[in-house]
């Protein structure tokens, strides 16, 4: 852990930045007048784990393009008899 006065940081802010990315630090401390005061430290990803994957796992999607178009004529028809029925009353 290097610690580092808040002067120095900014002029080197670039050297320290390539320190971390290097993996020579794994975190650097910045002092102001000796004092820790905030601490530098190289960023990692978030982990993304297929959030979509468990929302639509239960819903049973098709898998083709002929499975998808397979219920065409089914809704096709069900406009066609929602059309025909008076919605007034």
């Amino acid at each position: 852990m290097l610690t580092i006065n808040m002067h120095d940081a900014k002029t080197r802010l670039s050297s320290l930045v390539e320190g971390l990315e290097a993996g020579r630090e794994n975190e650097i401390v910045l002092a102001r007048n000796g004092k820790p005061v905030a601490k530098l430290v190289p960023y990692t990803a978030p982990k993304r784990f297929g959030a979509a994957r468990h929302i639509l796992a239960g819903l049973n999607l098709p898998m083709t393009v002929e499975e998808f178009n397979a219920g065409d004529a089914e809704i096709a028809a069900d406009f066609e008899a929602s059309a025909k029925q008076d919605i007034f009353p």
